[in-house]
């Protein structure tokens, strides 16, 4: 009767040390899961704060239309940003007299001489 008393205590250590295994694979995972939440949610929160900012000086980008396009500039670093659809706009050969009065206008607008 002491062997089985035994070997029923072994078996149920067993089941024991099986059940923790499972529960801290559960445990991992779920953590794993809650991590890469909280990593989402950091990086919508970072998106948004750094969204309409400048990213060479950090300051609020004001839009501001020239030859009917609207685009996006720094008050303060006078840097203009375009999207690829302005720029595709932009850069279309209409012909070369058309970007160079755009880019001209751009010269104007930042209140740069033409040429420095």
């Amino acid at each position: 009767m002491d062997e089985k008393d035994h070997l029923g205590e072994k078996i149920r250590l067993k089941e024991r040390a099986e059940e923790d295994q499972y529960f801290a694979r559960r445990d991992q995972e779920l953590l794993a899961k809650l991590k890469q939440a909280q990593a989402a949610e950091q990086e919508r929160t970072i998106r948004e704060l750094a969204r309409s900012r400048c990213p060479q000086c950090g300051e609020r980008l004001s839009q501001r239309s020239i030859h009917g396009q609207t685009i996006q500039e720094c008050l303060s670093c006078q840097g203009i940003w375009l999207d690829k659809s302005k720029l595709e706009l932009v850069s279309r050969p209409k012909s070369e007299e058309w970007l160079e009065h755009f880019l001209e206008g751009l010269v104007r607008l930042v209140g740069h001489p033409k040429g420095g």
